[in-house]
């Protein structure tokens, strides 16, 4: 079973959940749903009814740890962890299985310095392992780990529920790409054009020089026929080049001088 399909079976199987419990009964479930190893999406969670009617109550932390995990990172986490729920190892693991896709979205090159801060990493190993055995062998991201350069290259990173106004920037960013996709197909078929316009005066071009060398070639041949023929009206009329010949080579008489 791929990822997406594993996904949507557990995200449809947590929202059937969260719907049937109400009050302190969510907060079990949401617990289940943020530690659950293969779940990395939380918005269709959140946007259950009976979650959000958590909202001002007794219960509304874990609505909040909710929204952390939907939208946040580890820092995040840790910025307002004393009015927040202790998380369990799981959920830690998770989170900052999270952090690691949320710094992705906007690089490609992630540092290891940066890493370490923002995943509570002391030391190169520790982080080389953790991105290993808990992001690549899970599937959320694929990259190299580059020693020499002390970073990680991303080369593909599983997306993250979208945050609260990023579908407005995601749609204009889409918009500004389409846009320049239609000037780019525009320039393409202007130059295709061109190219048609180019190959149609070279075929033209093409077709006057052959037509004028088949026009010389005739020329030649109709001059080397004439000529051939003055030299055969030559050789056969009487007292031609033969007649000629023979006078040449016949002896000629002596004249002998008048007394």
């Amino acid at each position: 079973m791929d990822i997406e399909q594993k996904q949507a079976e557990l995200i449809d199987h947590f929202v059937k959940k969260a719907s049937a419990q109400v009050g302190s009964a969510i907060g079990a479930v949401i617990v289940e749903a943020t530690s659950h190893a293969s779940l990395f999406a939380f918005s269709e969670i959140l946007a259950v009814p009976t979650v959000a009617e958590l909202e001002g109550t007794e219960n509304s932390v874990y609505l909040e740890v909710l929204r952390v995990f939907a939208h946040g990172t580890w820092s995040d986490y840790k910025s307002n962890s004393g009015s927040l729920p202790q998380l369990l190892p799981d959920q830690v693991l998770k989170l900052k299985q999270l952090t690691v896709l949320t710094l992705a979205e906007t690089n490609k090159v992630l540092p290891y310095d940066q890493l370490m801060l923002e995943l509570d990493v002391t030391n190169v190993r520790e982080l080389e392992d953790f991105i290993i055995n808990e992001c690549i062998y899970a599937g959320i991201v694929r990259g190299k780990l580059d020693q020499l350069r002390r970073c990680f290259e991303v080369q593909f990173a599983a997306g993250r529920d979208l945050r609260p106004g990023q579908l407005g920037s995601m749609i204009q960013t889409l918009s500004n790409w389409l846009g320049t996709s239609d000037n780019l197909l525009i320039s393409i078929q202007e130059k295709i054009k061109w190219a048609d316009t180019m190959s149609e005066l070279d075929k033209k071009q093409r077709k006057e020089v052959e037509d004028k060398v088949e026009e010389v070639k005739k020329s030649v041949a109709v001059k080397a026929d004439l000529d051939f023929r003055g030299i055969e009206e030559i050789y056969s009329e009487p007292g031609g080049v033969m007649d000629y010949e023979e006078d040449r080579i016949r002896p000629k008489r002596r004249r002998h001088p008048l007394v």
